[in-house]
């Protein structure tokens, strides 16, 4: 995903799937909406990770929900954006 693709005031809807094996549900799913207040690749505190400044880098989309509260979701393979009206 490309840093410019979400801009802030855009309404979204993000679905995020944990696939589960095993089970007979093979995912869970969880959906949230909210306002994008920001779009940005950020580093994470992972010490492991071989790559710039030795750090996990993440596409993390800031939301804020209809009641104000402020979301970091970090996205994945499994994450679908939705653009609302």
């Amino acid at each position: 995903m490309a840093a410019d693709s979400y801009k802030a005031g855009q309404r979204v809807r993000v679905t995020q799937q944990v696939p589960h094996l095993g089970n007979a549900d093979p995912t869970l799913a969880t959906s949230i909406e909210g306002t994008v207040v920001g779009f940005a690749q950020e580093k994470t505190g992972s010490w492991y990770a071989h790559s710039m400044d030795r750090k996990l880098w993440l596409d993390r989309l800031k939301l804020r929900k209809d009641d104000g509260e402020l979301v970091y979701v970090n996205l994945d393979q499994y994450s679908s954006i939705e653009v609302l009206a």
